[in-house]
């Protein structure tokens, strides 16, 4: 059984934390009536406990944090210099390192005329490459390509991994644009130059038309669009293409290298998963024994918080992050937030007293209740950072405001996960407490 303190035992807190500890205090009295007479929480202490850490970080106050991709060749090598930096921290093998530099040597060293296909959704549409390649003649060297008709796989659309590599997309269609064009169209990579030649069957195309092909279009082919009537001259049609050729060579080697720094993020996240598991298995079962070792209830809450702090500062680590430790808390607050707002506690105690139940109650001791429910909190909160960590990987700062926005959906499918997981979790639960009490 847990006591309570006694003033003159505590040690006084600095002044810059009175503030929020005033407020944790409020929220420690406010919510021990709220959690345990109203919402009737099991384990309501631990509820309590991570509300009270909550309201002890939301009183900082939030740092505005900024992000901004690279935009230039030497930013996103340095960036993929930092992806390969990182897998040599996880594993060891120099075949696999020797392959990556190689595709880092094969982007920067690309080179020769500019790289052009031309893509179509049937074997007669767009020009033929004779009419093609005369058009486009001028004084930037060209290497056409005509990519084979695009077709669906298994009703799915798939962007062929070949047209990654050039320097730039011409799409032929036929106006009126059908339901599957604009579907197609939406396939071709956002970063990827690319233009839109459409043709039309009448003379003379009224402005009203063309302006209701530009209205159905995503907005990045507005700008981007080559009509041809039937009696206009394909280069004619053309120009403005070939005035882009220069340009949009220019811009493909950075994007190559987003592209490969994509790709290797996610090769790496799988190794990053395997690290995390081991110190996710760890964290939480010391979280667990320094609650349920706490004599005084309140101090419940600076075990979590010191137990998920270091979890999330070695989870900085393996996913690379140059972040302040008050971005990454304030991210993890946001997240244990969210998860007691959709009851991840609540549903926890529930299901452990039902295990209870079942089990005559010989392996639930005094206390074990706030420190199981600790341990899954903190299983969820770190799946969750997980996820986030993932989406943001390579970056210098969590965007705090966008982490809002998706923190409910983060929680909701790292609960889940747990659920799903729910028997190895408590197989992991009744061994913890055979150890603590042996």
């Amino acid at each position: 059984m847990k006591l309570p303190a006694s003033w003159p035992d505590l040690v006084m807190p600095p002044s810059s934390l009175l503030r929020p500890l005033a407020l944790a205090g409020a929220g420690l009295l406010a919510g021990q009536w709220l959690i345990s007479d109203v919402m009737h929480v099991p384990g309501g202490g631990l509820g309590l406990l991570a509300a009270g850490g909550v309201v002890i970080w939301l009183g900082r106050k939030p740092s505005q944090p900024r992000f901004t991709a690279p935009v230039s060749l030497d930013g996103w090598l340095t960036r993929c210099q930092q992806v390969l930096d990182q897998f040599a921290h996880f594993e060891q093998q120099p075949s696999a390192d020797l392959a990556r530099r190689a595709e880092l040597k094969s982007v920067l060293e690309r080179s020769g005329p500019v790289r052009m296909a031309m893509v179509a959704l049937g074997g007669s549409q767009g020009p033929n490459e004779a009419d093609l390649s005369s058009s486009l003649a001028g004084p930037v060297p060209l290497t056409l390509s005509l990519c084979h008709p695009l077709t669906t796989d298994v009703g799915r659309r798939c962007w062929p991994r070949g047209l990654v590599d050039q320097d730039l997309i011409l799409f032929s269609l036929q106006a009126p644009l059908l339901a599957s064009d604009l579907l197609w169209l939406q396939q071709v990579p956002e970063d990827q130059p690319a233009w839109l030649l459409l043709a039309t069957e009448a003379e003379n195309a009224s402005t009203d038309a063309v302006s209701a092909v530009r209205d159905d279009l995503p907005p990045r082919w507005r700008e981007r669009i080559l009509v041809q009537e039937p009696s206009m001259q394909l280069r004619t049609a053309l120009a403005p293409l070939r005035r882009s050729l220069k340009q949009a060579a220019v811009e493909t080697r950075p994007r190559l290298l987003a592209e490969l720094h994509r790709r290797w993020q996610r090769d790496l996240e799988l190794l990053r998963r395997e690290r995390f598991l081991q110190i996710q298995q760890r964290t939480q079962w010391v979280v667990a024994g320094s609650v349920m070792a706490s004599p005084i209830s309140s101090l419940d809450l600076f075990a979590v918080a010191v137990g998920n702090g270091l979890m999330i500062k070695e989870m900085g680590e393996i996913w690379g992050t140059s972040l302040q430790p008050d971005l990454l808390r304030e991210a993890a607050t946001q997240l244990a937030r969210v998860a007691l707002a959709q009851g991840v506690v609540e549903w926890t105690g529930q299901t452990l007293l039902g295990l209870a139940k079942l089990d005559g109650g010989s392996w639930l001791i005094a206390g074990s209740m706030q420190a199981l429910s600790a341990a899954y909190l903190t299983r969820v909160v770190g799946r969750s950072m997980a996820d986030w960590l993932a989406i943001n990987a390579g970056v210098d700062e969590l965007d705090l405001v966008a982490l809002k926005q998706q923190a409910p959906l983060l929680v909701a499918r790292a609960a889940e996960e747990e659920r799903v997981n729910w028997n190895g979790f408590v197989q992991q639960s009744r061994d913890w407490l055979l150890n603590a009490t042996s």
